[in-house]
């Protein structure tokens, strides 16, 4: 994965454009290939070799042609739709239109979301994006930028509910999120605000692809009590799951096993203490009864 806290070349990676650079690597690997003699054939630095395995930087087309071809790979038809997923790889995703309020670390995360077959969380905040109303959207941003125009504000509430697509798209993913008891409990945008946004996570956690669990306060200590972060999974069989740390100006991702294990876990762990998932939308309703 790119470093999400600098963001690289050619801006954030789409998922295809990850996989590629992966595929890449593996057929260099099988050729027996050095970073150096890689970049021999294109007359370039093995930086750029490997920033192109990183999906650091864009996958030209001539590179690309070069390096299969150096690589052993003679088949026109494989060569041209390799070719073909590169220049499709290279497009903008759609939440490029939302550059001007949307920092490169972010950009990653959302490239990861929208990728995903499978997404997990804890949150011990507020709301996950990816559920929230809009008006509890823009209270919570409001709040994290007290001093934004509110033209910037409302570009940030669009971007978060058109995030919020994926969940409604043929072959929605997965989302399975943990909430501690102080999310629904810490009055953001007020007693209104706080009843329509239950009112949602009731509605939205009746979807079989929604599960939606709360960590009460009797459950005592738990194993992510360090913060919340996220986990995808994606349909590719090249990429390794990711772990999304976020931080207050900036985020950290993993996709190392040992280190993606340790937040699974973690989140197992947590499931079987929360609320079970049978008594979410009960816990809901009585929780809104008492704003």
């Amino acid at each position: 994965m790119p470093d999400s806290r600098t963001g690289g070349g050619g801006g954030a990676p789409t998922v295809l454009r990850i996989v590629l650079g992966k595929r890449l690597q593996q057929l260099r690997d099988k050729a027996g290939l050095s970073y150096e003699q890689a970049a021999r054939a294109l007359d370039v630095t093995h930086a750029t070799v490997r920033r192109m395995e990183k999906a650091e930087v864009g996958l030209k087309v001539p590179y690309v042609e070069k390096l299969l071809r150096t690589y052993g790979v003679s088949d026109p038809a494989e060569i041209e739709g390799f070719v073909s997923l590169a220049r499709e790889a290279n497009q903008p995703g759609w939440w490029h239109r939302y550059r001007d309020v949307l920092p490169e670390w972010f950009s990653v995360f959302v490239s990861l979301e929208t990728e995903s077959h499978e997404i997990r969380a804890y949150e011990p905040h507020y709301v996950p994006g990816l559920v929230q109303t809009e008006n509890y959207a823009r209270a919570v941003l409001r709040a994290g930028m007290p001093h934004a125009p509110e033209g910037e504000i409302k570009r940030q509430v669009a971007l978060r509910l058109e995030r919020q697509a994926l969940l409604s798209r043929g072959n929605p993913p997965m989302l399975w999120v943990v909430m501690d008891e102080t999310v629904l409990r810490r009055p953001i945008g007020g007693a209104e605000v706080m009843r329509e946004q239950i009112d949602h996570l009731i509605e939205v956690s009746e979807q079989t692809h929604i599960q939606l669990q709360l960590m009460p306060y009797s459950a005592g200590p738990h194993p992510a009590m360090y913060g919340p972060f996220h986990l995808f999974r994606f349909p590719q069989e090249e990429l390794p799951d990711v772990a999304c740390v976020e931080s207050l100006v900036g985020a950290v991702y993993f996709d190392q096993l040992d280190d993606v294990s340790g937040f699974r876990e973690a989140l197992d762990r947590m499931c079987a203490q929360a609320v079970p998932l049978s008594r979410t939308r009960a816990t809901l309703t009585a929780l809104r009864k008492e704003i």
